[in-house]
């Protein structure tokens, strides 16, 4: 029996400029997140997921990715599914040609970045910030730092004193596994900064705060709008609170079988978890079903 849920799960759309916009039934484009979706959590990309993604390009879908890494972490991966279009860097702060061209660019207002700095550097986190396609690191010794060497493909540069960089910055994260510090790290920025940035965790122990426009409900858009294709006919796969913007935006959404329940329940459907390669599971029960149907 398909562990995919089928049924659809009610959702709000309030908020993310959907209002009123129906569900064609029609899926033209598909947008995968990377960590924990379309990536393992051991960080390698499967020959099945591959496979999977190739095959639902060969029946016509376009595909495109959306991720908060930085583009180095992200050009490897369009590569190796051969894709060639557009895909959002920094949760859609940075939107790039697969041929590593940026077409737009959103960072964090330097007063905002200011504030964040100041506010991180009291308190027992690793701070890492991505500037103009730099990694630089208030400490090389986090536990964390390799996973993201190899999801980034650079290495980081230790800095002491970041007040310095807070101009033209893509991405600041807050590295910790405390995770009660960064929930409650989070609501406090975000009372702070308002609409000045956008600050969400990407995963339990990453606290990211980028520009306000580099959420993946505005970087959905900015996909769909760039491949010609409406939002109703978009489909979006993610796993994390991140991903609910573009859940709520998208004509059809998908969650991972590990993602939190909160994103689960928001999903119109459920794959198995990342690690089980859920993607290929959702493209061959939800996505290519639809395609051979015709209603595409």
């Amino acid at each position: 029996m398909s562990r995919c849920r089928s049924e659809p799960q009610h959702r709000s759309r309030r908020g993310f400029g959907n209002e009123g916009e129906r569900v064609s039934g029609r899926i033209r484009l598909v947008v995968s997140d990377l960590d924990g979706t379309l990536i393992r959590s051991d960080k390698t990309l499967s020959d099945n997921v591959v496979a999977a993604m190739r095959r639902l390009s060969a029946a016509g879908a376009a595909l495109s990715l959306i991720s908060a890494r930085p583009p180095s972490g992200m050009l490897w991966v369009a590569e190796r599914l051969g894709l060639n279009g557009i895909i959002g860097a920094f949760n859609g702060g940075t939107i790039l040609r697969t041929d590593g061209s940026i077409l737009q660019r959103f960072v964090v207002p330097p007063a905002a970045a200011s504030h964040c700095l100041d506010v991180l550097g009291r308190l027992p986190v690793t701070i890492w910030l991505f500037r103009g396609g730099f990694w630089h690191a208030s400490s090389l010794a986090d536990p964390h730092t390799p996973r993201e060497i190899a999801s980034t493909n650079q290495e980081p540069a230790l800095v002491d004193d970041m007040a310095g960089f807070a101009d033209s910055i893509d991405k600041i994260v807050a590295v910790s596994d405390d995770f009660a510090l960064l929930a409650q790290l989070e609501a406090q920025l975000q009372q702070t900064l308002g609409a000045e940035a956008n600050v969400i965790r990407s995963q339990p122990y990453y606290l990211d705060i980028t520009a306000a426009q580099a959420n993946k409900g505005h970087g959905i858009a900015a996909l769909a709008e760039a491949a010609g294709i409406p939002l109703t006919e978009t489909a979006a796969i993610g796993d994390q609170r991140n991903d609910l913007p573009m859940f709520a935006r998208a004509g059809l959404s998908i969650a991972m079988g590990q993602a939190p329940e909160a994103v689960r329940l928001a999903a119109d459907h459920v794959s198995l978890s990342a690690d089980e390669d859920g993607v290929a599971h959702a493209i061959d029960e939800i996505l290519m079903p639809r395609l051979a149907a015709g209603v595409r």
